[in-house]
């Protein structure tokens, strides 16, 4: 909002206003709701997971293929204690001694993308690469979770699927 409708709001009672300076792009690059026409289209956030596992640095990386195995994942992601994205741990690093910090291992500053980016570009660009998963991140790096492209496919043909009408 405005600063001055945030004054106004201010003059007419109200406690609790905040300002938020960042703007509309910056709202939506950390998921919150969109308005308008296009708010209904699909987005990454629509179809991502966020129960992908995180990992730290100094984590040996046995351990945490151990926990991905658990859980049914053949990545980790690699987090600070601000949850910041930091790397990602890919099959190819399970391989290593089971004692190795996951700082040996990682992919550092893999590719992030935002929770509003609109869903069927972002699937195709996948399809095209080959890529299987992204990350997706706010405008901080703070982890939100992982776009698993069959999820967003899946996603995209329900969008797509007409619905069926009962007769009357």
């Amino acid at each position: 909002m405005s600063n001055r409708a945030a004054w106004r709001l201010e003059s007419l009672g109200f406690t609790q206003v905040y300002r938020y300076t960042a703007g509309k792009r910056d709202w939506f690059a950390f998921g919150f709701a969109m308005e308008g026409e296009l708010s209904h289209t699909p987005k990454a956030i629509d179809g991502m997971r966020r129960d992908v596992p995180t990992c730290r640095l100094q984590d040996r990386i046995g351990d945490v293929y151990r926990r991905c195995q658990e859980a049914g994942w053949k990545v980790c992601i690699v987090v600070n204690a601000a949850n910041i994205v930091l790397g990602r741990v890919r099959r190819d690093a399970w391989q290593a001694v089971p004692e190795t910090p996951v700082e040996q291992v990682m992919e550092n500053g893999p590719t992030t993308f935002r929770p509003d980016n609109f869903l069927e570009p972002l699937i195709k660009r996948m399809q095209e690469k080959k890529v299987g998963s992204v990350i997706l991140t706010n405008s901080d790096g703070v982890l939100l979770g992982l776009l698993v492209r069959k999820d967003g496919e899946a996603r995209l043909q329900q969008d797509q699927t007409p619905m069926r009408h009962k007769e009357r």
